[in-house]
């Protein structure tokens, strides 16, 4: 039977080219195996665990959150809303997401409900590294409303990060998200190609034990009605 919805796959590549936070060490490949040599092909890869598209668990910044392994894997399911704040993000880098941001998405495409997702397009996947550590991200009043009134289970970004690049001592992932096990992707990609309201999000992430974040394969599930 065919597939009633599209997949966008929100994940960018990962490997040694990858930008990565400031004085993260960088990712190390090692062949391991060979074709020519073994007749199977492996390699071995040393990154950090918050390198490329990656999940951040509520353990990232809260001392009794869920690890990776623990996050319920209802919570990585789920129903998906995207909000563009990509025409402000071109013009000010240093742009956040508001409530009023919020209220007005919500005015055109219905309320966000209770188990959704919130990502952020501000379409500066292209750009990640180039302008340092300035890039759009959430206000933390609109964080702060989505985590405690609107009930998601996590926020998605196409940057390096959920809160702003120049907000250094992140309060929303500090403060407001994590230690309400509300996870963070962060380092989206596509998501001009995901509507507003409509579509669902697919964590991939490994279940790796103890784990702060790990790199995930992420995706939207488009229903065809909405394609385009």
């Amino acid at each position: 039977m065919p597939l009633s919805f599209q997949i966008v796959d929100l994940t960018r590549v990962l490997d040694e080219n990858t930008t990565l936070w400031p004085d993260t060490p960088p990712i190390d490949v090692v062949q391991g195996e060979s074709i020519e040599r073994d007749g199977s092909f492996t390699r071995r890869v040393a990154l950090d665990e918050h390198s490329g598209t990656h999940f951040d668990a509520p353990s990232h910044f809260s001392r009794d959150g869920w690890n990776v392994s623990e996050v319920p894997a209802e919570r990585l399911v789920c129903p998906l809303h995207v909000v563009d704040l990509s025409a402000r993000a071109k013009v000010d880098p240093d742009t956040t997401l508001s409530t009023r941001d919020l209220a007005e998405h919500e005015e055109r495409h219905g309320r966000i409900g209770d188990g959704c997702a919130v990502f952020l397009r501000t379409d500066w996947h292209g750009r990640v590294g180039g302008e340092g550590l300035r890039f759009p991200g959430f206000g933390v009043d609109a964080a702060r409303l989505l985590a405690e009134e609107r009930g998601v289970v996590g926020l998605g970004i196409d940057t390096l990060g959920i809160d702003p690049g120049w907000a250094t001592d992140f309060p929303i992932h500090r403060d407001v998200t994590l230690p309400r096990g509300v996870w963070h992707v962060e380092n989206l990609t596509r998501l001009s190609e995901v509507p507003p309201v409509g579509s669902w999000a697919v964590i991939g992430v490994p279940r790796i034990g103890g784990a702060s974040g790990f790199p995930a394969r992420v995706l939207a599930l488009v229903p065809s009605h909405l394609e385009g």
